[in-house]
C-alpha cells in the first residue's frame, strides 16, 4: 500500500512597516581598554564615519541626530529616519575600532515614533513620546547624570 506524502509546507511572508517617520535606537559604545572617551562631536563622528565605511557616501548623507548623549557610560539616543534604519543598525554593528582601539556599539533598544507631524495636537504626542522614554531610560539616575548633552 502506497504511503500518502504530508501535504507541502506552504510559507508566508509578511513584512511589517511602521508607519513612523522616525525611528529612535539607544546605543551604547563599549571601549573594552577604557581609554579616551569621545565627545559628543567625536561620537556623532564616529557614527558618521561607521555609516561612510560600509555604505559610502550614501550611507554618511543618512540625517542622524544624537538627541541625547552621556559622556560617562557612553550612552546615545539616536534619531534616524525610518528608511534608513537598517542602514544605521548594520553600520553600528559592524563597527570594530575607534582610534585604532578595538570598540564595539551595542543596540540596547529600537523605538519607532512619530508619523504625527501632521498637526501641533500630533507633534506634542510625538515630542511626548521621545520624552516619556528618555525619562523611563534616565529616571533612576537623574540626579547623577549631569553631563547629559543635547544635541540635535
Amino acid at each position: 500500500m502506497a504511503r500518502a506524502e504530508p501535504p507541502a509546507a506552504t510559507f508566508e511572508r509578511r513584512v511589517l512597516r511602521s508607519a513612523a517617520e522616525h525611528h529612535y535606537l539607544r546605543v551604547r559604545l563599549e571601549l573594552p581598554d577604557g581609554g579616551a572617551r569621545p565627545s559628543v562631536a567625536q561620537f556623532k563622528q564616529l557614527v558618521v564615519s561607521a555609516l561612510r565605511e560600509l555604505h559610502g557616501e550614501v550611507g554618511a548623507a543618512l540625517p542622524v541626530d544624537v538627541l541625547i548623549y552621556e559622556e560617562k557610560t557612553l550612552s546615545a539616543i539616536l534619531r534616524v529616519i525610518s528608511s534608513g534604519l537598517v542602514k544605521l543598525w548594520s553600520a553600528l554593528t559592524l563597527l570594530g575600532f575607534y582610534q585604532n582601539r578595538r570598540c564595539a556599539f551595542r543596540v540596547l533598544q529600537v523605538k519607532p515614533c512619530g508619523g504625527w507631524m501632521a498637526s501641533p495636537k500630533r507633534q506634542f504626542l510625538l515630542q511626548g513620546c521621545l520624552a516619556s522614554w528618555v525619562l523611563c531610560l534616565f529616571i533612576e539616575r537623574w540626579p547623577k547624570c549631569k553631563n547629559v548633552l543635547v544635541w540635535v
